[in-house]
């Protein structure tokens, strides 16, 4: 029991709840103001549960799209937990939980028929208008949210599924798992509406990919210099950064040199550059982005561990 709760009284599970609140409540409003009133169906839990709800409408039974979304997330958790892991399914059980009380909480704080003109069914008064705007913000809320290992729930579990076990890209298993739902709603909407969800779909997949790319960007420096050592120095014990050491050899003069290759942040990149221009250090610098980093990158953390101990 005490290791289940011992999370609780660290920084990290506080800021990771206060990022996760907050990036709901930004998809909560992408869904409110610009999904809703469109009757757009987009693949995900939330145009599902549209989906379903008009056809218990039709049917008599009122259920709103709010509780909806619930229930469906409510079923999905089971298979995060047990598919994707302990640490993604408890954050998304929060995160999926609060969307439908979220909406409703946009619902009494803006009302969204305040902002748009009477018996208009677009806030930005053109269906595409709606359609980008809500990609791309919650688009925006994915990245935040897989990026402290978590999701929105719903549709997010299916993709984060695909993306674990068939090894595809986070926005094209958004895109596959979408643009199944996608085609649920032919049961309500006209094939107009359908196309243009489906584009959407495909759309927020590479939104999100492009957002994802831009987060975890890093860049991979390489230097030549007959002053290795100091710069390896000033990597190792200012940037707290590994890097690597290569023996190579000129291929116009054959000269002998070593190579230092760092993966860094931005800041660590300019503070780098910053170091070699005042110390006046000459080399044959490359630089090239780098999205994707397996292995001990938060060896910079432990690294301060130990000076501080």
């Amino acid at each position: 029991m005490k290791d289940l709760l011992r999370p609780l009284g660290t920084f990290k599970f506080w800021k990771e709840l206060v990022i996760m609140t907050l990036a709901m409540f930004i998809a909560a409003g992408a869904v409110y103001y610009f999904l809703m009133p469109s009757n757009l169906i987009i693949g995900s839990i939330t145009g599902l549960s549209m989906v379903l709800s008009n056809l218990f409408m039709a049917a008599g039974i009122p259920i709103k799209v709010s509780v909806m979304v619930t229930v469906i997330n409510a079923i999905l958790l089971v298979l995060a937990w047990f598919l994707i892991g302990r640490e993604f399914g408890a954050k998304t059980v929060y995160t999926a939980l609060i969307l439908g009380p979220l909406i409703e909480l946009w619902e009494k704080i803006l009302p969204v028929e305040r902002l748009m003109e009477p018996g208009s069914t677009s806030l930005m008064g053109d269906i595409w208008f709606d359609l980008i705007c809500f990609v791309l913000i919650l688009s925006i809320s994915q990245t935040i949210l897989f990026h402290i290992n978590a999701s929105t729930g719903g549709l997010d579990i299916l993709a984060k599924i695909v993306n674990k076990y068939l090894h595809f890209d986070i926005g094209t298993s958004v895109t596959v798992a979408g643009a199944l739902i996608c085609c649920t709603a032919f049961a309500v909407n006209p094939f107009r509406l359908v196309v243009i969800g489906i584009i959407g779909t495909w759309i927020n997949g590479l939104a999100l990919d492009y957002f994802t790319a831009s987060l975890n960007r890093r860049k991979r420096v390489c230097i030549i210099s007959s002053r290795y050592e100091e710069i390896r120095k000033y990597i190792i014990e200012d940037l707290q950064r590994g890097c690597s050491l290569y023996q190579v050899t000129g291929g116009y003069n054959g000269h002998q040199n070593v190579e230092i290759q760092a993966l860094l942040t931005q800041d660590e990149f300019a503070n780098l550059m910053g170091y070699l221009k005042k110390n006046d250090i000459h080399g044959f610098i490359t630089a090239g982005n780098v999205s994707e980093i397996y292995g001990d990158w938060n060896q910079k953390k432990r690294a301060k561990k130990k000076i501080l101990q």
